[in-house]
């Protein structure tokens, strides 16, 4: 299969980088970087149409971007939700009203989105979600928790799963709703502290936030086609900007093993190789399904391969390093400090969980794909 990329592309590569180089990212102020991007155009060049100030790019040319992205190693996009996600959903679902409120905001990098989907009880089993709205004239009232939520605390809007239907089950009754997060009372968010360190994920409490019936995507009851439809938007050109990082950790592994000697072990050096062959597979494979609507089975083989290949780099990452892996990059000072691999290695462990488990993309690939019976369902 030719990958190649044509003469409209390399042109096209030629002013991302210039641009990239230009406008280098500011530090500690990725807010500021979204707006940047959103005033060079940069921002929804996937959308195929240019009316809301963005840039109007080819399939190829959005993998070009993704591409220089990267190698400048310019930072995470706080903006990836509202536009790779939330975007792409109402253009295909929403109405013309609401394309006209909140693409222009998410093209100019000034309004930022979180998804609220998973919840307590409904991670990967979407149609279990008990967050509930309930009309009340002109809006809603969106009561209930959601979790894992990521960006919550830099959002200004969430796109809410909910269920409209009194009575209703699984993915019968459930309605995709956008609500503001500027709602003190009605809205809290509590970040989760990882065993990274960090807290990219949240908890986010809804005790009666209102949710404008106009901002209702989908028609009431209609949640779960929006749903899916959005969840076949995760693994697309951004999965390839995901395997470049990819690709420079397996190379940071790779220096290590270099500098300390564990190349040296035949078992250590074929893993490596081993590394380096799969996540090359997974780019085919990435290049190879984009833009495809038509294979329900895609996403899931892309979850499943990136997902377990991340979570073995971070184990071998650790045994290339043997027992200083166990040790902090500088003198202890008490306070919990990991470097970069160490990181990787600890957060990696939930590569296989969070977006859907393995488990339930195996199911997916069973029952969508393969035509298997579907899974039995326990009933309380």
């Amino acid at each position: 299969m030719d990958f190649a990329f044509g003469p409209e592309d390399e042109v096209f590569r030629g002013e991302a980088r210039e641009w990239l180089v230009a406008h280098p990212a500011p530090v500690g102020d990725p807010r500021r970087w979204e707006r940047e991007l959103g005033a060079g155009g940069w921002v929804g060049i996937g959308w195929g149409d240019p009316a809301y100030g963005n840039r109007c790019a080819s399939l190829t040319q959005q993998v070009v971007w993704a591409e220089e992205y990267a190698r400048v190693g310019a930072p995470a996009r706080l903006g990836h939700i509202g536009e790779n996600l939330l975007a792409p959903t109402l253009l295909a679902h929403g109405t013309d009203e609401q394309r006209r409120r909140f693409l222009p905001g998410i093209a100019r990098g000034e309004e930022l989105w979180c998804q609220g989907y998973s919840e307590p009880g409904a991670g990967s089993d979407l149609a279990g979600v008990r967050t509930r709205a309930v009309r009340d004239g002109d809006v809603y009232r969106v009561s209930g928790q959601k979790i894992w939520t990521s960006l919550a605390l830099d959002a200004d809007w969430c796109f809410v799963l909910a269920r409209t239907e009194e009575g209703s089950v699984r993915h019968q009754g459930l309605s995709f709703l956008l609500v503001a997060m500027d709602q003190p009372g009605r809205i809290e968010v509590r970040p989760i502290r990882q065993m990274s360190g960090t807290s990219e994920f949240n908890e986010v409490f809804f005790d009666g936030a209102v949710a404008h019936g106009r901002d209702l995507v989908g028609g009431e009851g209609g949640g779960w086609r929006v749903a899916m439809g959005l969840l076949a938007l995760e693994r697309g050109v951004s999965t390839l900007v995901q395997q470049i990082g990819f690709a420079g950790e397996l190379e940071d592994v790779v220096r290590s093993a270099l500098s300390n000697g564990a190349l040296r072990d035949p078992v250590l050096a074929d893993r490596l190789v081993r590394q380096w062959a799969e996540l090359r597979v997974m780019r085919w494979n990435a290049l190879r399904t984009l833009g495809r609507t038509d294979d329900p089975g895609a996403p899931s083989v892309a979850k499943l391969l990136w997902g377990g290949w991340h979570r073995r780099l971070g184990e071998l990452a650790m045994e290339v390093r043997g027992a200083a892996a166990t040790t902090g990059p500088v003198a202890w000072t008490g306070a919990y400090e990991l470097d970069e691999q160490q990181r990787m290695f600890l957060f990696s462990r939930a590569d296989t969980i969070y977006g859907g488990s393995d488990e339930i993309q195996r199911n997916i690939i069973a029952e969508r794909v393969l035509g298997l019976p579907r899974e039995a369902k326990e009933t309380l």
